[in-house]
């Protein structure tokens, strides 16, 4: 499978308000594997970036005076990204400033060129429920190194959310068993079935059950009251 993770920084926060994309950092996985395969294009907004803006990303607007316009890099990037499920974090943001971007050059919304859109953000929060998941907080909880992110940038932040995304889904690893060499193919590897096999059920004893609801009511009070172990079979929340 071929994945993208993408990020872009903008020059604000409203793609409908005429914020512009300033860059765009893509990073391709392909078999849950980095394959070096990137691109990197910074843009000319034909606009300033706003302050607070400039705060967060850094990237001056005199720095982009030269850049190529989002129409020049539009069709290398679309036949890039063509067919790959793209990963990003928080994806109605970005998203919804590359359709304006595109709907600038009389080209179709993002998602028909891609096969799926993942966002990151909304997995986090139903992983952590009530804890803070931005990009910064993920790489501190899954032990992602983000050391040299002093100032947000479209490919660091890319390399940093590809490396959060394996280890989002670490538990999604297809379970395969290596069944010797060969010399042609470089190693025999066969799936195993799991339906063949007849798993014990052990039961939680009295300790086990009361540490496991003390769990489900701190995650409870966490989230506010939103855990849907709490709904009942009125639908009404307990």
């Amino acid at each position: 499978m071929r994945q993208i993770v993408l990020d872009t920084e903008t020059t604000g926060l409203s793609a409908e308000g005429g914020d512009r994309i300033i860059e765009i950092g893509c990073v391709e996985l392909v078999g849950r594997k980095l394959t070096g395969n990137n691109r990197h294009f910074y843009l000319n907004p034909e606009r300033d970036s706003h302050e607070d803006a400039l705060k967060v990303h850094g990237i001056s607007n005199e720095f982009l005076r030269d850049k190529p316009l989002f129409s020049a890099v539009c069709d290398e990037l679309m036949e890039y990204l063509a067919g790959a499920e793209i990963i990003i974090h928080n994806a109605a943001f970005d998203v919804s400033f590359l359709d304006k971007e595109l709907e600038r050059v009389g080209r179709p919304a993002f998602k028909t060129f891609v096969a799926s859109v993942t966002d990151t953000l909304v997995m986090a929060k139903e992983m952590y429920p009530g804890k803070r998941n931005s990009l910064d907080a993920l790489c501190d909880r899954l032990g992602v190194d983000n050391s040299s992110r002093t100032l947000h940038g479209a490919l660091l932040d890319a390399e940093l959310l590809a490396d959060v995304y394996i280890n989002l889904t670490r538990g999604q690893d297809a379970l395969l068993i290596d069944m010797g060499t060969s010399d042609n193919f470089g190693g025999i590897v066969t799936r195993v079935d799991l339906t063949t096999f007849t798993l014990p059920v052990l039961v939680a004893n009295e300790q086990e059950a009361a540490a496991h609801e003390e769990v489900l009511k701190q995650l409870d009070k966490a989230s506010g009251g939103k855990t849907l172990w709490r709904i009942g079979s009125s639908g009404a929340v307990a």
